[in-house]
């Protein structure tokens, strides 16, 4: 298993694309986040006056004290006072909400773009990554988006409005106090910088390292039969625990970073406040500065400090999400860089299909002409075994079966995986003068491989895989023809269709491409050694249900090393493989 992306990609992109506080593609493949800083920026704004209005309204009491103030200005002053600590209560309370709201839509948009983008790069690309990976990034990566946009964002916007202001105001108060702040502030962020690198990396590591513990419990609990027949299954569980023991002092040097940074940037704070507070009192003392002025200037200077301490502080709690938000926006350059991406839907599709529910024997198929020309499958890397496979060329029309033949690994399934966009190709595939290619599979194709791919659930939902409501009548018909029909639509299954042995497991598939035919979502029927686990009663009815199929009307693929299959085929193609010149 590989991760999201591949690693000198990664590298090459990192400096170019993580440097920036706010990660521009963020704009653009959320659009929710745009109005989220036009929201943040108003209420930055408001909270700015408000601090000001503090420190000020705060001076204004306390030297009036001292002075002697009339009872009723006090009382007007600290109602003032009151109100403004309520206003800045209610402008946290909306940046919060507005943060929590936008979190959510932000999170909504980017799993929808990723998955969008992963269907449009199609399940070639897919296979050569990691979906225990991908899973995680759609799950918990961007759940931590919540630290991103709740806290982090909020204050560096905070910081952008709030500490040039504070800082014009001290200065136009006390230019001495203002030019101590401005002298002082850059070591906020130049320490931010260097901490910021050491936490990026251990962050990095981190969430490489959860990548690569999904990926290994994913991995050892589909293999977990097999680990067991071979006695392996303790070694399995000890690399686990490996790798869970390191993602655990991944973690524990993150908050080890987090701590030490958070340390350092209160220290410096601190430090400049305390210079600043020295000044003034010096300049109290020999009179040059009144109290008032000092008081104000003393009580700004926090905060003036505050914004940018917080950006550090809340870096650390958001990296999780921005190194999710990396992958992401990954998956969706590569997306909109792909050669050929498959168009959605449009409305000529719609022709292509018949009523949704559809019953028994009534809906007539409509099936396509798929015209291959020289097409020579490319799997993988292409090395001397992988160019060997043969180009084919044939032309299959509605109304007829097309058997596939040939010996192990001369590239039967390969063919059909070039159709449904798992592996690359040269050559021409047209379904009705279209490329295939560029089509989404699930518009046209209805496929069932020599792996069934059952999830859990009942037998009836994995039959009517994507209806969001199973039609029982048109289960029970693909049940039927697929010779499943002594398997109970409502048997409920465990991962991977446990419950069912290979043979029933293998006919719920052939239903479930019956299935989208019928259901008028594809006009291609294929199927891969769907008779492998049969025998030859069960093989012969089911060559029957396939002929029928086609004499309704279907345009069928069948790849079988069954010489029975030749009975029901319209033609037959047989692949040889191809000598390579050494």
């Amino acid at each position: 298993m590989s991760d999201l992306t591949d690693p000198a990609d990664a590298a090459e992109a990192g400096p170019a694309t993580r440097a920036k506080p706010v990660d521009p593609r963020l704009l653009r493949y959320a659009a929710a986040s745009r109005g989220f800083f036009v929201v943040l920026g108003i209420v930055g704004l408001a909270q700015t006056a408000v601090i000001v209005a503090f420190a000020w309204l705060l001076t204004r009491a306390i030297t009036g004290v001292i002075d002697g103030m009339p009872a009723d200005e006090l009382l007007t002053t600290l109602a003032a006072l009151a109100a403004v600590v309520a206003v800045r209560a209610a402008l946290i309370w909306a940046r919060d909400a507005a943060s929590a709201r936008a979190t959510a839509r932000v999170q909504s948009q980017l799993r929808d773009g990723l998955l969008a983008a992963i269907t449009t790069l199609g399940p070639g690309w897919l296979a050569a990554r990691s979906s225990a990976a991908l899973a995680v990034t759609a799950g918990r990566g961007l759940e931590a988006l919540e630290g991103y946009f709740g806290r982090y964002l909020p204050q560096l916007v905070m910081t952008a409005i709030a500490t040039p202001v504070l800082v014009a105001v001290m200065w136009w108060q006390d230019w001495i106090s203002g030019l101590t702040v401005l002298l002082t502030l850059p070591l906020i962020p130049m320490f931010m910088i260097l901490i910021g690198m050491a936490t990026r990396s251990v962050q990095k590591r981190q969430w490489q390292t959860l990548h690569r513990l999904a990926a290994r419990f994913a991995d050892t609990v589909q293999g977990l039969s097999t680990l067991k027949v071979f006695g392996r299954q303790h070694r399995a569980a000890t690399s686990i625990e490996r790798v869970t023991d390191t993602y655990r002092r991944e973690t524990m040097k993150v908050l080890r970073v987090s701590f030490l940074s958070g340390f350092m940037l209160e220290f410096l704070a601190s430090i400049a406040v305390a210079i600043v507070a020295v000044s003034i009192g010096f300049r109290l003392l020999d009179g040059s500065l009144t109290l008032a002025v000092g008081l104000f200037v003393l009580l700004l200077a926090p905060e003036a400090y505050l914004p940018l301490r917080q950006v550090g502080v809340q870096f650390h709690a958001a990296a999780e999400g921005v190194a999710a938000t990396d992958d992401v926006f990954d998956v969706l350059d590569a997306a909109q860089a792909a050669p050929s991406a498959r168009r959605t839907a449009s409305p000529s599709d719609e022709s292509a299909r018949t009523v949704a529910d559809a019953t028994d024997a009534g809906l007539p198929l409509r099936g396509a002409r798929l015209e291959l020309r020289a097409l020579q499958p490319r799997p993988g890397e292409p090395d001397a075994a992988q160019k060997a496979l043969p180009a084919v060329t044939f032309t299959a029309t509605p109304g007829t079966v097309t058997v596939i033949e040939g010996a192990s690994g001369v590239g039967k399934s390969s063919l059909l995986a070039v159709l449904r966009g798992a592996c690359a190709a040269e050559g021409t595939a047209e379904m009705d003068g279209e490329d295939v290619r560029a089509l989404p599979p699930a518009r046209w194709l209805a496929w069932a491989g020599q792996h069934p791919g059952l999830k859990t659930g009942t037998v009836a939902e994995n039959v009517a895989l994507g209806d969001e409501v199973p039609d029982s009548s048109r289960v029970a018909h693909a049940l039927r023809l697929a010779c499943a029909d002594g398997i109970p639509p409502d048997l409920p299954l465990g991962v991977q269709g446990a419950g069912l042995s290979g043979g029933q497991a293998q006919r719920v598939a052939v239903a479930r491409a019956i299935y989208r035919l019928r259901g008028g979502h594809a006009r291609v029927l294929a199927l891969d050694e769907p008779s492998s686990a049969l025998d030859a009663d069960t093989e012969a009815r089911l060559w029957a249900a396939v002929r029928a199929l086609a004499d309704e009307g279907a345009t069928v693929l069948l790849v079988s090393h069954r010489t029975s299959a030749r009975a029901i085929a319209d033609q037959i193609v047989r692949l040889e493989r191809q000598e390579v010149a050494a």
